[in-house]
């Protein structure tokens, strides 16, 4: 699974060393109130999302049961965003001393993009009512959503109203511009690695993915009038470094490999929440 020089990497290769890169970074992300832990987790983690991306990019093509695939992903995405409502609106006192609380929503973004490439799939098949539908409505439904919802609730200031429609936005009908952890950005991303995907020659679609993600997040700081120094680009600003997760995916040799698939649906919240808590506790005991 891990033998890169003869072998390759397995698909279940760069899901096992994403998850040990995302375990860093996540060690960053809830305990970086210490001062403790050293910023360079949060570069390794950087090479987390986007092999968890590629993997799932590769799951959507190839796995016999599509609606089983993504009814795992959305079901598990659902109560995450509901918790993370909660955070929100309700569960104040599990907020942490600092105002800080998980926000973390990958698969939720994942969800979007599996209908959002069901939809090529379709136009691909000539479905194209379906294909159009699933394509374009995900994309479009901040828009519709803050138009046809949110605004009216905030014109009727309808507190109860606007709760359960950001509820909604985080978890049954997520939308990409509210998800903190990958949202848009992500979706994109997966898109560009489906499309060029249908090239014979693979890796097109790694380096297409290098590329755009260079321009979106080198690209992002120059239009904000960023310095692209040494402090900008690895204290500020520096989610370009997910770029070298290149290096694995080129690594990739096209077989699934062995490995538990469970492990991966359960682990991602199951240490989120633990890892949390751990931060909870640990600052009540700082303070």
């Amino acid at each position: 699974m891990f033998n890169i020089k003869e072998k390759g990497l397995t698909g279940f290769g760069l899901k096992y060393l994403a998850l040990v890169f995302m375990v860093l970074d996540h060690i960053h992300y809830f305990f970086e109130f210490t001062g403790k832990v050293p910023i360079a987790f949060s570069w390794i983690g950087r090479l987390a999302a986007p092999l968890f991306l590629f993997c799932f990019v590769e799951g959507f093509i190839h796995t016999h049961d599509r609606k089983k695939y993504f009814l795992k992903i959305y079901l598990i995405s659902v109560v995450m965003g509901v918790i993370q409502s909660g955070f929100y609106f309700a569960l104040s006192p599990a907020v942490r001393g600092d105002g800080f609380f998980p926000q973390n929503g990958m698969l939720s973004s994942f969800a979007i993009l599996f209908v959002v490439m069901q939809g090529i799939e379709w136009i691909r098949e000539k479905k194209w009512v379906k294909g159009l539908t699933a394509l374009i409505v995900p994309l479009i439904w901040p828009i519709i959503a803050y138009y046809c919802v949110f605004v009216p609730l905030m014109n009727a200031n309808n507190s109860t109203g606007l709760a359960l429609a950001n509820m909604c936005a985080l978890s049954f009908l997520p939308m990409h511009t509210a998800i903190a952890d990958g949202g848009t950005i992500t979706v994109l991303e997966g898109i560009i690695l489906l499309l060029f995907s249908y090239c014979k020659n693979k890796k097109i679609r790694i380096y297409a993915w290098a590329v755009m993600c260079l321009l979106i997040n080198v690209g992002a700081l120059a239009v904000m009038g960023m310095q692209l120094n040494v402090q900008t680009l690895f204290f500020d600003a520096y989610e370009w470094l997910s770029v070298f997760s290149i290096i694995l995916m080129l690594c990739y040799n096209g077989e699934r490999g062995k490995g538990n698939a469970k492990l991966f649906y359960w682990f991602y919240p199951a240490h989120v929440y633990v890892l949390y808590g751990l931060s909870f506790i640990l600052y009540m005991v700082m303070q």
